[in-house]
């Protein structure tokens, strides 16, 4: 039985109207948030998301939430117990029963600097929500001692017809509501092919510089 194709989300959430200004597309969004040209609020995003169709059945087809999701990640990143060994690999098995592939264009967004790992392990935990990935790559630049003042946002197009995964379905009651998550499980490339730096701004709220970084992943 062969999997499906989900349907194209940035085809119904754009162009919108965010703060009486439009927007054709996540990139134009994203970068009038960075800009503090628009306010960057998670949870307006989250409530436009809930409401729209396409997103619903993203959602609904899922079997998967966000308790299964911490546990898988946990399980894959466990090198010690080598009892458990199989059980990475096993677990991986039966999520990737369960995917569907990604639709072309669809641009999901992914806080912080790209984990090395990504290539070899074919994993990466993403969102669609681009105010959520500005206010998590405001956390993780606070944490991080190497690249303290600088905050990284990177914008994923997919670009081609192999990559698979599903959304997280997420509590509504609490504020894992706001993380509008996609887990990738598995692609065949993922191209850096832009970068730009944007100095801070005065009237910004984030300090220090924003590093946006533009990826392909196919």
């Amino acid at each position: 039985m062969g999997k499906s194709i989900l349907s194209l989300l940035d085809s119904s959430l754009y162009p919108q109207v965010w703060e009486q200004q439009t927007f054709t597309s996540p990139q134009a969004l994203l970068l009038s948030m960075l800009n503090n040209e628009v306010t960057v609020d998670a949870s307006a995003f989250t409530k436009q998301l809930l409401a729209n169709n396409i997103y619903k059945e993203w959602i609904n087809t899922t079997v998967f939430g966000r308790y299964l999701h911490r546990n898988f990640t946990a399980f894959y990143q466990q090198t010690e117990d080598s009892f458990n060994i199989d059980m990475p690999s096993l677990f991986r098995q039966e999520l990737m029963r369960h995917t569907q592939y990604l639709p072309l264009t669809q641009v999901l967004f992914f806080a912080g600097d790209m984990p090395k790992s990504v290539r070899q392990t074919k994993l990466l935990t993403t969102t669609v929500n681009p105010a959520t990935a500005i206010v998590n790559a405001q956390k993780t630049s606070k944490t991080s001692v190497t690249n303290a003042s600088r905050v990284v946002i990177n914008q994923i197009t997919i670009t081609g017809k192999q990559v698979l995964g599903f959304a997280i379905r997420h509590n509504k009651r609490t504020s894992e509501r706001l993380r509008n998550e996609v887990l990738i499980m598995d692609f065949q490339d993922l191209r850096l092919v832009g970068e730009v730096t944007i100095e801070d701004i005065k009237k910004s709220n984030i300090e220090g510089s924003i590093l946006l970084r533009s990826y392909e992943l196919r």
